[in-house]
């Protein structure tokens, strides 16, 4: 469909909401307001009578629709009038605040066409309902970002942004043809092309300190995100088995999780938990750390000794060196 065409279809739309509202409608005014001539409203309105809408129309008195005509608006049930309020709280906090406005401008047509009962569901379940985002998801100078990428991907042109890598000190400049959007461990990430690496890289949206739409377009054909995100080949895995005070284990069921946890027992007032970790990897060894004196490490050695050291070297920071004497 051209654009022409579309236009059209989107005027003869708009026409007939016009019509329901429910008053005589003149042709001159239907002209002023969709800045077209009498004889282009003069054939809109003949396309609406051959697509079946019951349009009168009196000359020298203007257009209506048949009395009791209307198209069937569409419902909502509770349950479902009752989820936007919780998807509204949710864009809110978890995406840029461009995008957040747009989704809260959607946000109020949907509740204008909702029933009045559940227009009351609505409002009494949007003081109820609270989100918080503790992580900080994006640069306070990219507040934008998502709504930049999105741009870039449905009109598939290049963006330029000034990124900071977590491996480098100093930020770089770069040009990328996103390919896909996804968020994954509380962070937004964007999988593009990358000019600068001649590769295909994933970047942070928090790490993004200026990003704009460029005019370019994209230099190649891109795939599906899932082509670009297939699963890491398994490593040789660590397994450790820790038993955590029973009354404390409840503490770390959500952070587990990122640390390779397989399965737990009960053991008295223990939980014995096994984990299959990556070896020779300190990050393991720093999270047991944090709840170490309710918890027993009853395997690998290897992880033992790699507490020990970090423990070492805690208790020579904590050393005061003692002033001199003055005599």
């Amino acid at each position: 469909m051209d654009n022409e065409a579309l236009n059209r279809f989107d005027r003869i739309v708009a026409m007939l909401q016009h019509l329901q509202s429910g008053r005589t409608v003149k042709a001159q005014e239907l002209a002023d307001r969709f800045q077209v001539s009498l004889r282009t409203v003069y054939r809109d309105i003949r396309s609406l009578e051959a697509s079946g809408v019951p349009v009168t129309g009196e000359a020298g008195v203007g257009y209506s629709l048949l009395e009791g005509y209307r198209l069937p608006p569409v419902m909502f049930t509770h349950e479902e009038a009752g989820s936007f309020v919780a998807a509204e709280k949710l864009m809110q906090k978890f995406s840029d605040k461009a995008l957040g406005a747009h989704f809260e401008s959607a946000m109020y047509k949907v509740k204008s066409v909702l029933r009045g009962s559940a227009k009351d569901r609505v409002a009494t379940l949007e003081a109820q309902i609270w989100v918080d985002a503790s992580t900080q998801l994006f640069n306070q100078h990219t507040p934008h970002a998502l709504d930049v990428l999105l741009d870039s991907m449905a009109e598939k042109k290049q963006v330029a942004m000034q990124y900071q890598a977590f491996s480098s000190e100093e930020p770089t400049e770069r040009l990328i043809e996103p390919v896909g959007l996804f968020h994954e461990n509380n962070f937004w990430y964007i999988m593009g092309y990358c000019h600068l690496r001649a590769d295909y890289r994933q970047f942070r949206t928090d790490r993004m300190l200026q990003i704009k739409l460029t005019d370019r377009p994209f230099s190649r054909e891109h795939g599906p995100l899932s082509d670009y995100r297939k699963p890491k080949v398994p490593s040789e895995k660590m397994k450790v088995v820790l038993r955590v005070e029973k009354q404390f284990a409840k503490y770390i069921q959500t952070s587990r999780t990122y640390y390779g946890f397989t399965s737990e027992k009960p053991d008295g007032d223990y939980v014995v938990m096994t984990f299959l970790t990556e070896p020779h990897c300190e990050g393991f060894a720093r999270w047991f750390l944090m709840f170490g004196d309710c918890a027993q490490i009853l395997e690998p050695e290897s992880l033992k000794e790699q507490v020990s050291d970090i423990i070492a070297k805690v208790q020579a920071s904590l050393q005061v060196t003692p002033e001199p004497v003055m005599a």
